[in-house]
């Protein structure tokens, strides 16, 4: 909290039970719904700790479908589900102590008590990437680096990136990175904030119950195909992790990489991470 470096979360993973139509990959960091446009909803397979987001990036889309991935918590325990819900948005949230929306520019925020309205219509536009290195949510701050995402490599990458920094693309564009965690409070309750490339939407939920366990949710639906999930770094960022990004400032565009003479597997870091 307040920004102190903190111990690691193990990593996030989904959880063994999941939709009828989703397909996990051996390592359980990637989702992919496989047939229709429903049963995709997903878990985190461990309980969310406070401050730590479930992130995942949006791998592949699906055209001719209406709608996009939804996202949230719940403190509805996976394992114990008699069945998956078809859909996470109304069905699981049907269920109770679920809190799920789905992903759009305009996202719902929800003001305290005798807030003006006016001042949660929108979020404000976050700094740039290498300006502002860390995003604070509430008492927690995070590497906003992990959070931002980032083009495939090409002659273009370095323009492409600034749309995702700037967070100007639509939320729920392709490599976009999304992400959801709940902050706790003296009270007992918890506020759930949704992250969308580096940029707090606010928070989402307010009255969670911060003392029950909390698991993310994600339903890969409609146009959204595949998702997989991006580990955080939340103590003090890795050796690794700090060459990379003095690299990245000082190149054009990731291709340059390819011509420094570095080991290939930093220049793969720095190109795909």
């Amino acid at each position: 909290p307040g920004g102190a470096a903190r111990p690691e979360p193990p990593p996030t993973r989904f959880h063994r039970v999941h939709g009828a139509n989703i397909r996990l990959d051996p390592s359980g960091t990637r989702a992919t719904r496989v047939d229709s446009f429903a049963h995709g909803v997903c878990f985190s397979r461990e309980p969310l700790a406070p401050g730590q987001v479930f992130l995942v990036e949006i791998e592949e889309k699906e055209p001719g479908w209406c709608g996009h991935l939804r996202l949230g918590l719940t403190a509805l325990d996976p394992a114990g589900l008699a069945t998956v819900p078809e859909f996470s948005l109304p069905d699981l949230v049907s269920l109770g102590h679920t809190w799920v929306f789905a992903i759009t520019r305009h996202h719902n925020r929800v003001p305290r008590e005798g807030q003006p309205a006016a001042e949660v219509l929108a979020p404000g536009r976050p700094a740039a990437l290498l300006l502002e290195p860390y995003l604070c949510v509430e008492q927690f701050r995070l590497p906003r680096d992990r959070l931002v995402g980032r083009s495939r490599p090409g002659r273009y990458s370095h323009l492409l990136d600034q749309l995702y920094e700037l967070n100007v693309l639509p939320p729920t564009a392709r490599r976009s990175r999304l992400g959801v965690l709940f902050c706790p409070h003296r009270d007992g309750t918890a506020d759930m904030h949704i992250l969308v490339n580096g940029e707090d939407m606010g928070p989402s939920a307010r009255g969670l119950p911060a003392s029950q366990p909390l698991y993310a949710v994600v339903d890969v639906f409609a146009s959204t195909k595949s998702v997989r999930l991006v580990q955080l770094e939340y103590g003090l960022p890795s050796l690794q992790t700090l060459c990379r990004l003095v690299i990245q400032r000082n190149v054009v565009h990731r291709l340059a990489i390819d011509g420094l003479h570095l080991p290939e597997g930093l220049k793969d870091f720095c190109k795909y991470k």
